[in-house]
């Protein structure tokens, strides 16, 4: 009799196991350095030499304004489409003034008799300063930001826009003319415009200018990173930030920027005494910003090699979010299955765009069988040394017989776009792009258990057994012990 209730014990636990969480725990491998939408970037162009998702170009606006009220994108549709076929997101400035370029004020502006100053400042001899405050160069900016908006809003070739227009290249300074430089009113129609014509794409300022920056959709871009970032000065980035309350706006709006061009190679030496101009410590500096993204040409062209580019590449990791799946749990109950993902925000940055999420079910080859859209959001997930959890609750009928994988993404809108690679060891593992969180059933296998002539027990087993479960079988079976579980039924009986 005692043997008999063995057997039953060990069928009952193998059927039942399957109403228990199947919970498999994910190790950690860093994210890619060139994740879309963070890092290094390069000015627009075709480059092998460092791991990139984004492309920096400069405009002049005379480039798509050809007269009032008249535009023409091809030249700006060039630029996003050669970006895109290379699989990257594009981020841009359009400028009136630009030193050592030729202007970029539309002509009809010229010829209508607006005001210009001649300067020499930063090796210029072409360029000009326009007279800001003129009202039809205004109303010209902002219609221009507004049709902007309405072509390109939400655009996913656009990874990021700074807002650009006003001062030397766009950066809104006309140092050390600073009289030139656009009124607080005109600086107000700027930002206003922006924030009226990009509600999906964020753009980003040099620093918080006109009027309640605070109350403004717009991150800020630190264009002499590791260089003027931490204050004091107060006149530095982060003092600005600190003037105008606005430290905690990376909490929902992107801050990037440009590495000092001066400090772009020797920042990534092994010391750095040798920079021309002394730099702050990269990493102080990324930490207290929360950067996301920066464009370090240098690291392009002409590139580095061993242990300098080891170094460049951890310092474009550093930057952004990185997401980190720690935990998964399956469980079915009934007609219902749930899988429960927790997760957290390992980087220094949000992932500002809301980008769909997707839960697939796929065989070991890498088929979809199945797809879920689940309402879940990489968007707002603060970094955090605590979890998330996601869960979502699917039909069991939806999901295939045997055995089979689930995985998740990040789906790109950017079509031939990288992939959002987890920092999990399980990216990529059955299907490229996407992270296994494991492979499941809905139904345990049978395990079959006969009484063999000696007395013994033998149990055939043709996968593995259910997570949680555990059978031990002395030789004699003369000692058993009951044991507890997590399943809704009396405990089953385990060998001691």
């Amino acid at each position: 009799m005692k043997l008999l209730v063995t057997w039953v014990s060990v069928l009952w636990l193998a059927q039942s196991v399957v109403f228990a969480a199947d919970v498999r725990l994910l190790s950690y491998a860093p994210a890619p350095p060139d994740n879309p939408l963070k890092g290094f970037m390069p000015y627009s162009g075709s480059y092998a030499t460092f791991p990139h998702s984004l492309e920096w170009f400069y405009l002049p606006v005379n480039s798509v304004i050809t007269g009032s009220n008249q535009f023409d994108w091809t030249a700006f549709e060039d630029k996003l489409n050669s970006i895109a076929a290379r699989g990257h997101h594009a981020v841009f400035r359009f400028y009136l003034d630009y030193p050592t370029l030729p202007t970029g004020i539309p002509q009809y502006l010229l010829n209508d008799g607006l005001v210009t100053r001649s300067y020499t400042d930063y090796g210029n001899n072409v360029s000009v300063s326009p007279d800001y405050e003129n009202p039809r160069l205004r109303s010209a900016l902002t219609n221009f930001v507004a049709q902007l908006g309405a072509h390109y809003d939400g655009d996913p070739r656009i990874g990021f826009i700074t807002v650009g227009l006003l001062g030397f290249w766009g950066e809104w300074h006309t140092y050390p003319h600073d009289a030139w430089f656009a009124s607080v009113t005109v600086q107000d129609e700027e930002l206003a415009a922006f924030q009226t014509a990009f509600t999906k794409t964020r753009f980003l300022l040099r620093q918080p200018y006109g009027t309640n920056p605070g109350s403004r959709s717009m991150g800020y871009h630190d264009d002499s990173f590791a260089y003027s970032t931490i204050d004091p000065p107060e006149w530095h980035f982060l003092g600005t930030l600190k003037t105008a309350g606005e430290t905690n706006k990376w909490r929902t709006q992107p801050i990037g920027g440009e590495i000092r061009p001066e400090i772009q190679s020797c920042l990534w030496d092994a010391n750095t005494s040798g920079c021309l101009i002394p730099p702050q410590d990269y990493n102080q500096c990324v930490d207290a910003t929360h950067a996301t993204w920066m464009l370090s040409q240098a690291a392009f062209e002409p590139g580095f090699s061993g242990a300098k580019k080891d170094r460049a590449i951890a310092g474009a990791r550093r930057l952004g979010y990185e997401f980190y799946v720690a935990k998964v749990a399956f469980t079915v109950l009934g007609n219902t299955a749930t899988v429960a993902v927790t997760l957290r925000n390992t980087g220094v940055a949000p992932f500002y765009y809301d980008w769909p999420m997707e839960l697939a079910a796929l065989l070991d080859d890498g088929t979809i069988v199945q797809a879920w859209t689940p309402p879940w959001a990489l968007r707002g997930l603060l970094p955090a040394a605590t979890n998330t959890v996601w869960s979502y609750d699917l039909s069991s009928s939806q999901l295939p017989a045997g055995v089979f994988a689930l995985a998740i993404r990040a789906a790109n809108p950017l079509t031939n776009g990288k992939a959002l690679r987890f920092a999990n060891t399980t990216q990529d593992q059955h299907r490229d792009g996407w992270l296994t969180l494991g492979r499941f059933q809905l139904t345990a296998p049978r395990r079959l258990a006969t009484l063999q002539g000696d007395g013994g027990v033998n149990l055939s087993v043709q996968d593995k057994l259910p997570f949680g479960a555990s059978i031990e079988a002395p030789p004699d079976l003369q000692s058993w012990s009951l044991w507890p579980t997590n399943l809704r039924s009396p405990t089953g009986r385990q060998a001691e």
